[in-house]
């Protein structure tokens, strides 16, 4: 029988299966001995991130969260607190972890309700996993899979080398993919796997391998760079480079100037001009002074004054450059740009695609982290009386200091 047509109806919302009960030998040198789901990030503990982030999704039905024998039930009252603070009204349970892994997922699939259809299994050590991560397992579920994992392609040359250190060969490595957590299953089906292997002396390192092991198929969606374990002490160090920095800017131009309409690098082809001293791409000016609010820079007036004849008629493509390079002196690196013009006139549909791929080039960004909107103000005020164009921009990043 083809299994995945087991489970394609009435899937509902999964479970959250987090494990957070290991005991991070192999840092406790520069923890101190506390294990690393438990280290401090944005003033709760590690682990608390996965969780943020899962019920952000708005696709988890509850969450299971897996703890160390010997410090149950303290993690237990801090983690209802947390919810708590947070605003979090999903049930969430807790169960006392294992000597293993396996031992550990099992005791939190034991909680989980027997009316859920699907879990997502995760390591606490992964805390920087996206919501469109979980939306892509959990649409894989809906498409009747019966476990799906990430995995990014391998971009190094993969050796197979014997115990002395002697290379045997050398996979393929377009067929090789490094796996990831969250990964999603059928419930029930990762449930008998997991008695099944209790009855045995074997290990496994990831909840896929025991699932192909019993015969099931395991798809792959698409994983993230961000979303790497952390094992060493270098790896330590991304928690100092990911405090969230956010900036906001706003800008207008008149109508009736010299300067053709430019919008986000785009020209645009209109009968309404604009009065500026530069290009007067008002939408790149916007988005200027939010990436100098992000990194409290001051505003673009500060950095290119009018007063200054050297900016007569200057590229904002090239001023954008520089505010970049003040963005990365800085220590931030940019994730996300959000832009809105309002314009009664002209119509701006038809230029939003060309406008938002030119400020994913510009910005560095895939253009999945770039949005661009237009809109009117309805007949109404500056720009509904046509005397000019607005924009606004809202920017996230992440700090290293």
């Amino acid at each position: 029988m083809d299994t995945r047509q087991e489970t394609v109806q009435n899937v509902e919302a999964p479970w959250l299966v987090l494990l957070a009960a290991g005991k991070g030998t192999r840092l406790a040198a520069q923890t101190r001995g506390l294990p690393k789901q438990f280290l401090t990030y944005r003033e709760r503990p590690l682990y608390w991130q996965s969780v943020r982030t899962s019920v952000a999704s708005g696709t988890i039905a509850g969450v299971v969260l897996v703890f160390p024998k010997d410090a149950f039930e303290e993690n237990r009252e801090l983690a209802l607190g947390f919810a708590q603070g947070d605003g979090i009204n999903l049930p969430l349970l807790f169960a006392r972890g294992g000597a293993r892994r396996q031992d550990s997922v099992l005791a939190g699939l034991e909680l989980v309700p027997k009316s859920a259809t699907h879990v997502l299994v995760h390591d606490a050590a992964r805390p920087f996993f996206s919501t469109n991560l979980v939306h892509a397992l959990c649409e894989k579920l809906r498409e009747g899979a019966i476990a799906v994992i990430p995995g990014l392609a391998v971009k190094d040359t993969i050796k197979q080398v014997d115990g002395c250190g002697m290379v045997l060969a050398t996979p393929d490595r377009s067929a090789l993919r490094a796996v990831q957590t969250p990964q999603g299953f059928d419930r029930r089906l990762l449930w008998e796997a997991h008695h099944a292997l209790n009855t045995q002396s074997n290990t496994v390192t990831d909840d896929a391998s025991l699932m192909e092991a019993a015969g099931h198929k395991v798809w792959i969606v698409e994983g993230e760079e961000a979303n790497l374990k952390i094992t060493t002490a270098d790896d330590l160090k991304t928690l100092e480079k990911t405090v969230p920095c956010t900036g906001f800017g706003y800008d207008v131009h008149r109508y009736g100037g010299e300067r053709p309409l430019v919008l986000g690098g785009i020209a645009i082809p209109s009968p309404y001009t604009i009065a500026a001293h530069s290009d007067g791409d008002v939408l790149l000016h916007a988005l200027m002074d939010a990436l100098l609010g992000m990194i409290g820079k001051g505003d673009i007036g500060e950095l290119f004054p009018d007063s200054d004849p050297a900016f007569d008629g200057a590229s904002s493509v090239e001023l954008l450059k520089t505010v970049l390079g003040l963005v990365h002196e800085a220590g931030v690196t940019l994730t996300h740009a959000d832009v809105t013009v309002i314009a009664q006139k002209p119509r701006l549909g038809a230029y939003k695609k060309s406008i938002r791929e030119n400020l994913a080039s510009l910005l560095g960004l895939d253009i999945a982290h770039v949005n661009v909107k237009a809109t009117t103000e309805e007949g109404l005020g500056f720009t509904g009386e046509l005397l000019g164009i607005k924009a606004c921009a809202v920017v996230a990043g992440l700090s290293g200091e």
